[in-house]
């Protein structure tokens, strides 16, 4: 018996999503991602151990409310999750917000010369809510694809793990994403509008330009059909900037 099609709920995503077998962080590890900081003369040793890593997914895993897993998903995870999923969905979270705040120098997307910026999932009562996709990864694979997961997300102190009511069209789902951690350095919450669009205009790495992970990020919402005044604001901002840059 054929298994569902993944995208059967958006077809229009087929092509619009990294092959998990293509993706940058499917064979991710500590070793390599010190060999290209290195390369590159950037700061090593700022990760948690494997051990470190691993006891928080199993941990976090432990309290999972249902035996298939659902991610909620607000930015690099939208175009490029690098696990295998076998449902995914347009999703909203109600209290929460996507903002610009996660100030990368650390070689990804910025470096220490030119930072890049990214977005992070802010808890925000009063707010508007936040638009994104959730995956479902099934039962069988969760071990798997979850420590691939983990690999990426929780390799350093950035974001910490929480379960939230994902809303979908037809229903709610607990779904597992990863909050800022205001604590974290690597977290700028009062960055000022004209430094996003700098940082966001200027900075790259290893895995691109922080302009296209916005410029990513808008063709998804693009596709879903989700209007978000924000981030189209703040693109037009961002690719204003970057002609003017390049004109000077």
């Amino acid at each position: 018996m054929t298994a569902p099609d993944p995208f059967r709920h958006h077809p229009g995503l087929r092509g619009k999503i990294t092959p998990p077998e293509e993706s940058f962080f499917r064979d991710f590890s500590l070793p390599k991602l010190e060999a290209l900081l290195t390369e590159k003369g950037l700061p090593t040793g700022w990760w948690y151990s494997d051990a470190e890593r691993e006891a928080d997914r199993h941990a976090t895993l432990a309290t999972r409310p249902t035996p298939d897993l659902w991610v909620f998903a607000y930015g690099s995870l939208m175009w490029d999750p690098a696990f295998h999923f076998a449902e995914v969905r347009r999703a909203r979270l109600p209290r929460h917000a996507r903002r610009f705040i996660l100030l990368d120098r650390r070689g990804g997307r910025g470096t220490p010369d030119a930072p890049g910026l990214m977005a992070a999932l802010d808890e925000c009562p009063g707010g508007p809510g936040c638009d994104g996709l959730a995956f479902r990864i099934p039962a069988a694979r969760v071990e798997t694809e979850s420590a691939i997961l983990w690999q990426r997300e929780r390799i350093s102190d950035g974001y910490f793990p929480r379960f939230v009511e994902a809303r979908l069209p037809d229903g709610i789902v607990p779904a597992l994403t990863f909050l800022a951690n205001h604590e974290s350095e690597i977290m700028a919450p009062d960055l000022p509008r004209a430094a996003q669009v700098e940082h966001i205009a200027t900075g790259a790495g290893f895995l691109g330009s922080s302009a296209d992970y916005l410029r990513n990020l808008a063709r998804q919402f693009a596709e879903l059909r989700i209007d978000d005044p924000e981030i189209t604001a703040l693109l037009a901002d961002v690719e204003a900037r970057i002609a003017a840059l390049e004109g000077a």
